[in-house]
């Protein structure tokens, strides 16, 4: 599965296209302009931080692959994470995708994973199989 570059913006007209051609809430335009990101005050308190410095050597492996865009190990990875916990930012359907970090010994693909949003270097981890995340800071 080929998954776009997150960098790239479809802007307001291929929002509009995707809502009508995938369906969903369709959005009503209002006088003062929105902010680029609306995030929910309860999901970014649930939301921590984790040194990229401090991720599993297997969760560096996954971010590399991300950046080379696969291949993925798994025919799940890059397939859409629909948010339904509720932890991290609200964001629209198709905005986060998830991979596979590979657990050494689990026979099956364990409970670690990097959620990737379509902001660069918006990556968030979780060890827990999406009980918490932490987003992944590459400054430290």
């Amino acid at each position: 599965m080929k998954i776009p570059p997150r960098i790239a913006r479809i802007g307001a007209l291929g929002a509009l296209a995707s809502t009508l051609l995938i369906g969903g809430t369709a959005v009503t335009a209002t006088a003062a302009p929105a902010p680029h990101s609306v995030v929910s005050v309860q999901a970014t308190a649930d939301v921590g931080k984790i040194c990229y410095s401090n991720l599993p050597d297997q969760a560096h492996d996954t971010l590399d692959l991300i950046e080379k865009g696969g291949p993925y190990p798994y025919p799940q990875d890059g397939t859409v994470f629909d948010n339904r916990e509720g932890i991290l930012p609200d964001q629209s359907s198709g905005y986060y995708h998830e991979f596979t970090v590979k657990t050494p010994g689990s026979p099956d693909r364990g409970a670690r994973r990097v959620v990737t949003g379509e902001k660069e270097n918006e990556d968030y981890y979780t060890a827990d199989h999406y009980e918490s995340f932490d987003l992944v800071d590459r400054g430290c």
